[in-house]
């Protein structure tokens, strides 16, 4: 189905399709395998998992990525993109399903856990907020390896700059796992 660009409009406390937009904000923390012990545990806990969002183009997908790196001393470096729909971004397919939007995890062959397999992670109606939590260990031709920790906030909703500080979501997946190894 194809999309059709889409406005936001709210009717009480009831929010249409006619207005709603879709806006993905993916906060990446990522840090190497020396910056494991507790300090730097400590350090990465006090990092923001949310961020106000910029102004936003028109666009029927905007992504706000926020990467903060270790090696930076975990700057926050913000791009914003626009994107058309359907389409796989970052790991996660967003789909237009006539009267909301599918959220479908795909595959994640590159990093550990590898056994990530596409699944439907939900399905967001109008005005509907949702979290998705996830980290990973990633090994590139060498042998070092890094490590990310993902808090993705997706919405079908107006654009508002503080949509994703509170802690109100209507759907929430968590699929954090231990990546250093022993029980979880």
């Amino acid at each position: 189905m194809p999309w059709q660009a889409i406005t936001v409009t709210n009717v009480g406390e009831r929010v249409t399709d006619d207005d709603c937009i879709l806006i993905v904000q993916r906060v990446v923390v990522r840090w190497s395998k020396q910056g494991r012990g507790a300090e730097a545990a400590t350090r990465r806990r006090n990092i923001p998992r949310a961020f106000p969002l910029p102004p936003m183009p028109d666009a029927p997908l905007l992504l706000h990525d926020v990467v903060t790196q270790e090696r930076t001393g975990y700057t926050p470096n913000e791009t914003i993109s626009t994107h058309t729909l359907p389409i796989d971004l970052k790991g996660l397919l967003f789909k237009p399903d006539g009267t909301g939007v599918e959220v479908i995890r795909t595959p994640a062959w590159h990093a550990f856990p590898h056994d990530r397999r596409p699944a439907q992670m939900f399905r967001l109606l109008p005005g509907e907020l949702a979290r998705y939590l996830a980290n990973y260990r990633f090994s590139g031709y060498s042998t070092d390896w890094y490590y990310e920790e993902w808090t993705v906030h997706i919405a079908f909703a107006p654009w508002r700059p503080n949509l994703f500080l509170g802690d109100k979501f209507d759907h929430v997946k968590d699929e954090r796992v231990t990546l250093y190894g022993g029980r979880e």
